[in-house]
């Protein structure tokens, strides 16, 4: 369904009061601030384990699985995807069952190309088997919308998995390859938002290589590329005075990768923070105080001006480059809105990713 055809992101009851993952107004983002008083707390020095963390996590109130594909399709022209599911917990406590379970779903699909971008979100309750995730054997879903893996899928790297959606004018349909495990975001996994102390346990995919199809007004096309996947879950990822976010998951030319993102303050000032991602798969984090990210140019889309072009710098690796939106109108016009789209860049290291701006 086109950007001007739905409204976003509102998440009936239990997700009203907390803007949900990757994207939200004002008073989602307040939400996403509250104390989280009975759910389980992110900390530091969590070890990790696969398959059990691919799966959920409700004991903490929120969770999300990402992920975002630059592609190009059999004519040579680029385009986006996304997929997303969303868990929240309405309350802490014993999981309820059937339509008492305290989980709630929801899920975004969109594709973007120069001329067009289209999106999608349903919602689902838990308990009820229309919606959730399985570790083992991977599989995440909503209604017909999944990610899932195969006899084959491992562990430490979560593929290969295929991944499918649908909306009123749009499909796909990709399958998913990667050679390295997923690495682990912030700390050993442990990513801090903020000098309080907020954080999530964070892991993402950034090797995915796909290959599959797209289809816009029943018009398919064959496409290829690469994806990239980010997990989180978290009880209160924000501080109260953070009121949203810019956020980068770059593939450099060269075969690393890149992820940036600052959270924005009320106060005006940023929380910035990099990770470097070479190629074999080892990892640097980056300082904030190294980190320059800075608005070039404004789209003004659904009565808001995001800032869509940018100057990125980080001296200490030589890197500045300038990245521009394949699409400028790549809104996400649902209940909780949020710009998401592909972008590409150019400088010191050329490439492509996706950029998410929030809160605006």
């Amino acid at each position: 369904m086109s950007a001007d055809g739905i409204s976003r992101r509102a998440f009936a009851g239990g997700l009203a009061a907390l803007a949900l993952a990757r994207g939200a107004g004002a008073q989602g983002y307040a939400g996403l601030g509250e104390k989280a008083d009975g759910f389980a707390q992110v900390v530091p020095g969590k070890v990790f384990s696969f398959p059990a963390d691919h799966g959920p996590h409700p004991e903490f109130r929120i969770e999300w699985w990402y992920l975002t594909a630059n592609l190009v399709d059999s004519n040579g022209a680029p385009c986006g995807l996304q997929w997303t599911l969303f868990r929240q917990a309405a309350q802490p406590g014993p999981q309820g069952e059937g339509w008492a379970n305290q989980q709630i779903w929801m899920a975004h699909a969109a594709v973007t190309r120069a001329d067009t971008h289209r999106f999608s979100e349903l919602f689902s309750r838990g308990g009820i088997g229309q919606a959730g995730v399985a570790a083992t054997p991977f599989a995440a879903w909503i209604d017909d919308w999944e990610m899932k893996g195969t006899d084959r899928t491992d562990d430490r790297s979560l593929a290969p998995v295929t991944l499918k959606a649908s909306g009123t004018d749009f499909s796909y349909a990709l399958a998913l390859e990667a050679d390295h495990p997923v690495v682990l975001q912030g700390d050993g996994g442990f990513s801090r938002k903020s000098e309080r102390g907020q954080a999530s346990y964070y892991y993402s995919q950034p090797f995915f290589r796909a290959r599959g199809s797209i289809a816009i007004d029943d018009k398919p096309v064959d496409v290829s590329g690469q994806a990239w996947m980010d997990r989180e879950w978290s009880s209160q990822p924000l501080d109260a005075d953070q009121t949203g976010w810019d956020w980068l998951s770059l593939h450099l030319s060269s075969g690393d990768k890149l992820m940036l993102y600052r959270l924005r303050q009320k106060d005006g000032r940023d929380y910035p923070f990099g990770n470097w991602i070479r190629a074999d798969g080892s990892t640097r984090m980056i300082a904030g105080s190294d980190i320059q990210m800075s608005p070039k140019a404004t789209v003004e889309v659904a009565g808001r001006k995001l800032p869509v072009e940018w100057q990125i710098a980080i001296p200490s690796r030589s890197f500045s480059i300038a990245c521009k939106p394949l699409n400028p109108r790549a809104w996400m016009g649902t209940g909780f809105s949020y710009w998401e789209g592909p972008i590409s860049f150019a400088g010191t290291h050329d490439g492509v990713g996706y950029l998410e701006l929030t809160g605006y």
